[in-house]
């Protein structure tokens, strides 16, 4: 499995996100995992840190990243630089979807909550 299509991304059981794994674990990957997903204006993901790095690109929309008790905002072209085991959120603070795209070092990625609790994913890593 060297080529496939890629999914758009579709609504997730967190209100306001749609994702969509382009590539990790279900490919043979297991170094490396990539989503696309597409946040809804005022949308956000909860509060969570994963067990490996993170990139994450925006492609469209405006946010804010809340991580070491800091607020960072960014926009189109930003990358997102995210060292494992930090707490951080991501806001949709724009009037359109905001488009981004993480990679992470890891497959399947592991997903906690501040207190340590594993976060259930609604889709595949």
């Amino acid at each position: 499995m060297y080529v496939i299509e890629q999914a758009s991304p579709r609504a997730a059981a967190i209100p306001g996100v749609a994702h969509a794994t382009w590539a990790g674990h279900d490919e043979g990957l297991d170094q490396i995992s990539i989503w696309r997903q597409t946040l809804e204006p005022g949308a956000a993901t909860p509060p969570h840190r994963h067990e490996c790095d993170e990139v994450v690109l925006c492609q469209a929309g405006f946010g804010e990243l809340h991580v070491d008790g800091e607020v960072h905002r960014f926009g189109p072209s930003s990358t997102l630089i995210l060292p494992r085991g930090r707490d951080h959120q991501i806001f949709n603070t724009g009037e359109v979807p905001m488009e981004t795209m993480g990679i992470f070092g890891a497959s399947p990625v592991v997903t906690c909550l501040p207190d340590g609790q594993l976060l259930e994913l609604p889709w595949r890593t």
